[in-house]
């Protein structure tokens, strides 16, 4: 997976942030894997649903149009729960606590993929 820094409309950078693009890293997303750093992330090509089905912990999802633009934010995703934002393009994954931290808004646009 390619490693990326991204930035807000705010000017705000952050990361890393792991792109997964291809299949097998776009189905597995976060599962198995230890809970995200501050600042850290994992963004979801071609995606406008996920799900918390065998995590142990929550997670922020930043829902991104194809311009880059935030269209949805779920805050503290719990475990054992889907979501979905039609019109999506890429999800943003954060650690729980993060999109509010990092002030991610709909409206704001994100680059740097």
């Amino acid at each position: 997976m390619r490693i990326v820094s991204l930035r807000s409309t705010q000017d705000r950078p952050f990361g890393p942030v792991r792109v997964a693009e291809r299949g097998w890293d776009r189905t597995r997303g976060l599962l198995g894997r230890p809970r995200l750093a501050a600042n850290e992330g994992l963004l979801i090509a071609r995606c406008s649903s996920v799900h918390t089905v065998g995590m142990r912990y929550p997670i922020d999802v930043v829902f991104l149009d194809r311009n880059g633009q935030i269209v949805r934010v779920v805050e503290q995703l719990k475990p054992m729960r889907m979501v979905w934002c039609p019109g999506a393009a890429r999800v943003l994954e954060l650690d729980a606590g993060q999109a509010r931290r990092l002030a991610l808004l709909p409206g704001l646009k994100l680059s740097g993929w």
